[in-house]
């Protein structure tokens, strides 16, 4: 796959872990509508069809998330929210929890101290034991707000956990157990997602916004195709660790 394409990398580490335990409650932090499907929906449809709780942070507001330069803005984000919330219903059905936006303009991220701040007021009130992001090491990514993104959730999880930080927040500090990266610089970390890949297809579909500009699917055979290629890639990275499909990440649990 191309470097900056969404999704799922190939992995060449030399020491892999497999399928984590199912968590409480997980916590996915995107830096905009679709990236949390891209990255881990399959994981996440997993985790809730065994009984986690799963959370999105939708950090921007996907006002760019177009190729027409007349687009109506404010139509396009309040449409992008909608489809978010479609999405996880999609993916975690009963289980889905809280998704919270932060609004911050598409393409001008930026992980100052006081959104860092916003993400950790997030983490410290959902209170989740597993977080799924960006990675923001992955070298040679190209868009600003995928590094940003990752950024502030790692951030973001250090200003939780120590009860200094944000004192004003007045909540409890929350370490949660592991960090999830995922389009990882260096995976090394396998899920099984053996009959989850449809729910991560439909919650992606969910996404109607983006067939063009993303999923280059303008029409039936394209959508086609773009369901084959994700289906495809899964099923690759499931081969090189005996199961049917997988999806990879860098995991982090000394938090």
């Amino acid at each position: 796959m191309a470097a900056n394409e969404p999704g799922q990398p190939d992995p060449s580490p030399s020491l892999i872990s497999h399928d984590l335990p199912t968590p409480t409650s997980a916590l996915a932090i995107g830096a905009h509508p679709d990236d949390v499907e891209f990255g881990c929906g399959a994981t996440l449809a997993k985790w809730a069809a065994a009984g986690c709780l799963v959370h999105h942070l939708v950090l921007t507001d996907g006002s760019k998330g177009t190729w027409n330069a007349s687009a109506d803005v404010a139509a396009l984000i309040a449409t992008r929210r909608h489809e978010q919330r479609a999405a996880a219903r999609l993916l975690a059905g009963e289980r889905a929890g809280e998704v919270v936006f932060l609004g911050e303009v598409d393409g001008e991220l930026a992980n100052s101290l006081a959104l860092r701040g916003e993400v950790a007021r997030v983490i410290r009130m959902l209170r989740p034991q597993v977080i799924l992001a960006h990675d923001p090491w992955k070298h040679y990514r190209l868009h600003p707000d995928h590094r940003e993104a990752g950024l502030l959730a790692c951030d973001g999880i250090v200003a939780a956990r120590d009860p200094h930080f944000n004192k004003e927040h007045g909540l409890a500090p929350h370490r949660p157990d592991a960090l999830l990266l995922w389009e990882a610089e260096a995976p090394d970390h396998v899920e099984d997602v053996d009959g989850f890949v449809e729910h991560k297809l439909r919650a992606l579909e969910a996404h109607e916004s983006q067939f063009e500009s993303t999923m280059k699917a303008v029409d039936g055979d394209q959508l086609a195709a773009f369901r084959a290629r994700i289906g495809e890639r899964l099923a690759g990275l499931g081969a090189r660790y005996g199961v049917a499909s997988a999806e990879v990440f860098k995991r982090i649990t000394d938090l």
